[in-house]
């Protein structure tokens, strides 16, 4: 599957990506910010995921910036199976953030869980990366208000992770629009922060 959008290609990963993959993801400032990327992330790391099978139900994209010269990866997007619906998770290279890329392949990839099928999308952020947050308000989900402790494998531990939902169908409270509410804190494979 593949997509496109003003400035982005999303397909994906292909074996002989693992070097440029790579370059792209090893900055511990990603790898801390995501649930499943250790630190160090080593090319054999990358060389896994390029070669991963994509499941068309939860498909999962590298970013390829197709404007400005020669298409070049600068982050991926996509989606995993989670129990409460399919989980949407990001990550932009660091020359790239603050430029919007983040939530151009996320609506991007929310057109695409609505199109495949699914009727509603999950995600969190760490509490300590206020910016992620922003981006799924920005996109259309909302904040649940629950905050959970979620294990970060570059940082090795479990992190505050604050909750949003987005109902994908008109019937399910789809509204697709903004939300700007404050961020709470928690994730989805942790136990409930203690009150």
């Amino acid at each position: 599957m593949f997509a496109r959008t003003e400035r982005l290609l999303l397909r994906p990963s292909w074996p002989e990506d693992a070097e440029a993959l790579h370059r792209a993801a090893c900055d511990e400032a990603i790898a801390r910010n995501l649930a499943m990327v250790p630190w160090p992330y080593t090319l054999d790391d990358a060389r896994s995921f390029a070669a991963l099978d994509q499941d068309p139900l939860y498909p999962n994209f590298l970013l390829l910036q197709r404007t400005d010269g020669a298409p070049r990866i600068i982050g991926s997007c996509g989606l995993v199976a989670r129990e409460g619906g399919a989980e949407i998770g990001y990550w932009i290279a660091r020359p790239y953030w603050g430029l919007g890329y983040a939530s151009e392949a996320a609506r991007a990839v929310v057109s695409i869980a609505r199109a495949i099928g699914h009727r509603r999308l999950i995600s969190g952020h760490f509490t300590d990366n206020p910016a992620s947050g922003r981006v799924l308000r920005k996109i259309g989900f909302r904040p649940t208000g629950e905050v959970v402790l979620r294990h970060s494998a570059g940082r090795g531990s479990k992190v505050p992770c604050a909750l949003y939902e987005m109902p994908l169908a008109e019937e399910d409270g789809f509204a697709g629009r903004d939300y700007d509410a404050p961020d709470p804190v928690m994730p989805y494979d942790a136990q409930p922060m203690a009150a």
